[in-house]
């Protein structure tokens, strides 16, 4: 009576690799940025710091990468994710990478996950309603106290 599909069937995340982002950590320099994806969109400066926006572009999807830089280096890097990532593969991807999280806080249905590892700050946020999806992550040097974060952050954030 039923027949087995055979198709591929393939996660929402369309084969997202993690170090797909890892050319924009604190620490990376923009030149070596802007010759694998393009010159960015600068949005603004204050004082020595620019902020500029970069698209990492795949077939199936696109993530947005706001940083702020300094002299040429990136201090901090904020991703907006596309809403239908499923949070649970990208979470287990942050898992295997950073290990267990220092922090979590679960605000109405968002969640904070932080992750303090090295030098850097880890920060995911992700929310649930029908079915859970990735709102942002970002990185930033943990004695940094402006960076993007400090800037966007919600009074509720961990």
């Amino acid at each position: 009576m039923f027949q087995p599909l055979n198709a591929k069937v393939e996660s929402p995340n369309y084969n997202f690799e993690l170090t797909s982002l890892d050319d924009f950590y604190p620490g990376k320099f923009i030149s070596e940025i802007e010759k694998k994806y393009g010159r960015s969109e600068v949005l603004g400066k204050e004082s020595e710091l620019t902020t500029q926006k970069f698209l990492v572009k795949h077939p199936r999807y696109n993530v947005s990468a706001i940083l702020q830089e300094k002299s040429g280096e990136v201090q901090d890097v904020f991703f907006r994710l596309p809403s239908y990532f499923l949070h649970d593969s990208f979470f287990q991807s942050l898992v295997n990478r950073l290990g267990k999280q220092s922090t979590y806080k679960k605000v109405g249905e968002e969640a904070f996950y932080v992750w303090n590892k090295d030098s850097l700050r880890h920060v995911y946020s992700a929310a649930c309603t029908i079915t859970c999806f990735p709102i942002f992550y970002a990185i930033e040097k943990r004695e940094n106290s402006n960076g993007l974060l400090s800037k966007l952050k919600k009074t509720t954030w961990p």
